[in-house]
């Protein structure tokens, strides 16, 4: 066995192993290319998916479009949340859309796979009430007068549907052959802590019915949060999560915290096995570690935003660039706002 054999024997391992990382589904948000997804001929083409969820594609291939929604949703939520960080949840244009960065039991990790379980279940759930999907619709199961004394009516959200496709599309890969066991435990969790995020947060609307508005009679109905409530829920759960590690009680792998003086984790906490990098530099050898050289930081701030954090010590540049901004805005009736548009200069301040 040549020593040439044995170093593409290695890269292909390394290779199928990357391919086959379970956030890769979110590659459908990069799928410009691909126009709506109709057939199931387009399902074996999507790059991205492992074998069982282009089964599931072909079987529910309606639903796929709301899912490379949620795919998006999730991309879009993680910059926002982590729009002041050192790591900022940057894309690439290759599998995984993340970066190395998912494919170790980071928190990052844990919030990418919980922000993904949740965007899936969030935008099936909103294809189900909006009636784009044969499949399903409003939740039927909410009807009748409510022991307050509203009647249930109009359209409550299906989030029972969406939660049960997220857990199957979505968990599929954690439950296949040729995961860690730890590391797998540790998707599973943060992935039901996603969708633990809308359930939780599941509010009640209402409409008042009578004479000039008055609530003679109220109907209700059960709505989700909006996404970005969700995504606030889970970015305290990452500022929170709970050091774990692989343990057997009795027969049963579980994941307990690292330090035993820590109370155990709930089913809503993000759980992590590794700490993270410190994110400073760029370091070719791990797609998606970009550093924070050239990032807007914020002079003023002592927060991780701030530019001695964000520069990691090694200072920042300040240079004057000049900005335009509506202003002088005026209401006209009926019914639109004109404003101005002003030029002004600003301090701008960038990590070296």
């Amino acid at each position: 066995m040549t020593e040439e054999y044995v170093l593409r024997c290695v890269l292909m391992l390394c290779c199928a192993l990357l391919t086959a990382n379970a956030s890769n589904w979110l590659y459908l948000a990069k799928l410009s290319s691909v126009g709506s997804i109709r057939d199931e001929e387009t399902c074996e083409r999507l790059r991205g998916l492992i074998q069982r969820q282009v089964q599931i594609c072909k079987r529910s291939v309606e639903v796929m479009d709301a899912v490379r929604r949620g795919a998006q949703l999730a991309i879009d939520e993680c910059q926002f949340q982590f729009r002041s960080r050192r790591w900022n949840c940057s894309t690439l244009e290759t599998m995984p859309v993340f970066g190395k960065i998912v494919t170790q039991g980071t928190r990052e990790a844990a919030f990418v796979y919980a922000i993904s379980a949740a965007s899936v279940a969030f935008a099936v759930t909103r294809a189900c009430s909006s009636g784009e999907l044969e499949k399903c619709g409003c939740d039927h199961n909410v009807h009748g007068v409510s022991p307050e004394g509203f009647q249930w009516s109009g359209c409550s959200d299906n989030i029972a549907y969406g939660v049960a496709f997220s857990q199957s599309f979505v968990d599929v890969r954690e439950r296949s052959k040729g995961q860690s066991p730890s590391r797998a435990l540790m998707n599973l969790h943060n992935n039901e802590a996603g969708r633990k995020a809308i359930l939780s947060h599941m509010r009640v609307e209402c409409k008042c019915h009578g004479v000039s508005g008055s609530c003679e009679v109220k109907t209700c109905w059960k709505a989700m949060p909006p996404f970005r409530k969700v995504g606030n829920v889970i970015k305290e759960k990452f500022d929170g999560a709970t050091e774990v590690e692989q343990r057997e009680v009795g027969t049963t792998k579980v994941l307990m915290p690292r330090n035993s003086q820590f109370k155990p984790h709930t089913d809503e906490d993000l759980v992590y096995l590794e700490p993270s990098p410190d994110f400073c530099d760029y370091d070719p050898r791990t797609p998606g570690m970009l550093g924070t050289v050239g990032r807007q930081c914020n002079r003023t701030s002592k927060a991780i935003d701030g530019c001695e954090l964000m520069c990691c010590g090694r200072g920042f540049q300040t240079q004057e660039v000049e900005v335009v901004d509506r202003c002088s805005c005026k209401f006209h009736w009926c019914c639109y706002v004109k404003c101005k548009q002003c030029r002004k200069m600003v301090e701008m301040h960038t990590c070296r």
